[in-house]
């Protein structure tokens, strides 16, 4: 036990990225900067807008706020390390920092999931009491919900991080992966794994289980509504607004259930494929989520408009004053 303690304080594990495709991390680094950066200027972009427009301030720009800073932590817990080993071949990443990025990659995905059932349901009250829908959802109850949902992912998916620090890492520390993914690093114990294996797989069914569960009965709540308008126009618009939020959701839980039978079930699975879809889960979410949810509604492009127009018109004014100035300048000298 004393061995097993000592070693871990000084341990550090080894990432080895995309397996067989280390020739190609210059390349590969290209379309992963452009995604990340996407993801990142458009949830800033959203988070900005909402905050500055005080006609946003309601639930379901809020929800959306919630998931934009959710992406900005879930795409950066994970790509600014992977860009690092493309370019500088930084693929050591010490004992407690694996663990904490273990941590936030399945709690931040937990929360993702939890705020996609919720916008759901929000889009399920504006549509069936759209009269009572500022009334049902307040910000007290908002605060509430986060909470509950906050408070259920940090207990369960916080126990698989500690149940996976206390095992022996007794020989190899070089996991089959370009980030601390919790079975690609509990393999790497000498000792046996099933709690850990089993505890996970629960974990996930749970959370992806009853928020998919939700979203699906929601959805299904607003198609029947949906089919009830009288104006085909509405109904085209509807359908195409919840196709295009249930592509991003179906893809979200797709891939993420993908990534958690493949380490089980799934060893013919080549490794490079099974990290990639791992990666793209977590990253592919974050850059069309501001896309899907904000750049298609109309209250965003406006608000955002309006922000450039506006930010635009102000550094014109002070271009002609700074204008101005020089020629006064030069005709004093």
């Amino acid at each position: 036990l004393a061995y097993t303690i000592q070693r871990k304080e000084t341990l550090n594990f080894f990432l080895m990225g995309f397996p067989g495709l280390g020739a190609y991390y210059v390349w590969l680094s290209v379309p992963f900067l452009v995604m990340y950066s996407v993801a990142v200027v458009g949830n800033i972009i959203i988070l900005c807008v909402v905050k500055l427009e005080e006609s946003l301030h309601t639930p379901m720009f809020s929800f959306l706020c919630v998931l934009a800073l959710i992406d900005l932590g879930l795409c950066t817990s994970t790509i600014p390390k992977m860009l690092q080993m493309f370019w500088l071949r930084a693929n050591v990443i010490s004992f407690q920092a694996c663990f904490v990025q273990m941590f936030v990659i399945h709690f931040l995905s937990s929360l993702e999931s939890s705020t996609l059932a919720v916008m759901a349901y929000d889009r399920y009250v504006a549509i069936y009491n759209p009269l009572r829908y500022t009334t049902i959802l307040t910000n007290a109850y908002i605060i509430k919900i986060v909470a509950v949902l906050f408070v259920r992912g940090f207990i369960l998916t916080g126990l698989i991080p500690v149940l996976a620090s206390r095992l022996p890492f007794c020989s190899s520390t070089i996991i089959s992966h370009c980030f601390c993914d919790h079975m690609a690093v509990v393999k790497l114990a000498c000792t046996d794994i099933t709690i850990n294996s089993y505890y996970g797989l629960a974990v996930a069914f749970f959370i992806i289980g009853t928020d998919l569960f939700f979203i699906i009965f929601t959805y299904v709540m607003i198609m029947r509504a949906v089919l009830k308008l009288a104006s085909k126009t509405a109904r085209l618009k509807a359908f195409n607004t919840c196709g295009s939020h249930l592509f991003v959701i179906l893809y979200f839980y797709t891939t993420m259930l993908f990534s958690f039978i493949t380490y089980r079930f799934g060893q013919s699975v080549p490794a490079h494929v099974h990290v990639t879809f791992t990666v793209l889960y977590l990253l592919v979410p974050p850059m069309l989520n501001p896309v899907i949810y904000g750049v298609r509604t109309k209250e965003i492009r406006e608000g955002f408009t309006f922000r450039v127009c506006l930010f635009t018109k102000v550094l014109l004014i002070s271009s002609e004053q700074i204008l101005k100035f020089i020629e006064f300048l030069m005709c004093m000298w």
